[in-house]
């Protein structure tokens, strides 16, 4: 790997790590924001290998590495590769195809780390996890979508400048609206 890639993904890796540290409102993770531009980005165990340690090494420094540690690192796994595998051949992507894979990225996650985790490794019923997870899923979403938004178009250069143009054509559409006033 590249020194400039890699510089990009420690600080990437520190940036979670310090973020979440900062709980701000529960489940405030930005790790999906980054994982879907690295697997779009870059190869697909790059990804894989980021979200890998973003998930152990916090887990490490707050509350120890167990069985959960590796549910979600491999759920973490699976969205960023079902993410690799639908867009490697894509030949425009923008912002909107992010926004959704990150809901639907977030909902598997959860799903399987949630209901599915907590039924298996804790012997919690799987309609308790299952209606449990709802709020928190919600907070999740909120948090996930608007860091997908928001590191999406810095992290892939394509959306980017897809998202420059639009935000151009904006600007001077309202250039003319505003100049069609007379008292401008």
């Amino acid at each position: 790997m590249k020194p400039k890639i890699a510089l990009k993904y420690l600080a990437s890796l520190l940036f979670c790590n310090v973020y979440r540290f900062l709980r701000l409102f529960p489940n405030n993770d930005p790790l999906i924001g980054f994982a879907l531009p690295f697997a779009r980005t870059g190869k697909w165990w790059h990804s894989t290998i980021f979200v890998f340690i973003a998930v152990f090494s916090f887990d490490f420094l707050t509350s120890g590495i167990g069985i959960w540690t590796y549910g979600t690192a491999l759920a973490y796994s699976l969205v960023t590769l079902m993410f690799h595998l639908y867009v490697r051949h894509r030949k425009e992507i923008g912002l909107a195809v992010y926004a959704k894979s990150s809901i639907v990225g977030i909902l598997v996650f959860d799903f399987l780390t949630g209901p599915v985790l907590s039924s298996y490794a804790f012997g919690m019923p799987f309609e308790v996890a299952f209606f449990g997870q709802i709020p928190f899923t919600l907070t999740h979403l909120a948090s996930g979508l608007a860091f997908t938004l928001m590191l999406a178009p810095v992290l892939d250069p394509a959306v980017g400048k897809s998202v420059y143009e639009k935000l151009v054509r904006l600007g001077v559409r309202v250039k003319h609206l505003l100049s069609s006033f007379d008292f401008l």
